[in-house]
């Protein structure tokens, strides 16, 4: 479990860029949908793929810093609600990094699976349950409201980050050296 949340300089140079990509995708690459606020973002795809490759604290920062500053430049200031469920998503997306065999150079079904799965939770957790709540306690929003968009974001949250993240993590993978593939002559 220590593994989990180590901090490093990888860990801390991955969470800067994959902050600052996570903004620029969540910014300008989105489908809307039919559902006001809510739109299908390509960004979970990316700290999807961050937290698998860099852990949940890698995941979490990126997708709560990158929320924020997204929110901070379009909108003059963040929605905290969903900023902090922006986190909570990216870090446990994170609990796939030492489940998948990644960094192995191996993302075959079974870690496709158990990542997707993982993201699922994940999803859920954070727009049905956090993100309608804090709307809910902090703005005073509809609960109705706040419910709907929870169930639209968890479907294309998850679409997103079990997309985008799984062909990432595939491309990923077949740039790792698997092991035993190098022999001694």
């Amino acid at each position: 479990m220590k593994k989990y949340f180590e901090v490093n300089t990888k860990t801390i140079v991955a969470t800067g860029l994959g902050a600052a990509i996570f903004t620029i995708l969540f910014m300008f690459i989105k489908v809307p949908s039919p559902i006001p606020e809510t739109s299908l973002q390509t960004a979970y795809g990316l700290s999807a793929f961050f937290a698998v490759v860099f852990g949940p604290i890698a995941g979490g920062l990126i997708s709560f810093i990158g929320h924020a500053l997204s929110d901070a430049v379009q909108y003059g200031s963040p929605w905290w609600s969903w900023v902090i469920a922006s986190g909570v998503s990216g870090f446990i997306f994170g609990f796939a990094y030492k489940r998948t065999r990644v960094e192995d150079g191996e993302f075959k079904l079974t870690d496709i699976v158990t990542f997707n799965v993982i993201q699922i939770i994940g999803n859920a957790i954070a727009w049905l349950i956090v993100a309608p709540i804090l709307d809910i306690l902090i703005y005073a929003e509809p609960a109705n409201l706040v419910f709907t968009q929870g169930a639209i974001a968890t479907v294309m949250n998850s679409i997103s980050a079990g997309v985008i993240g799984t062909l990432l993590l595939i491309a990923y993978a077949g740039t790792r050296t698997k092991k035993g593939s190098l022999s001694k002559k």
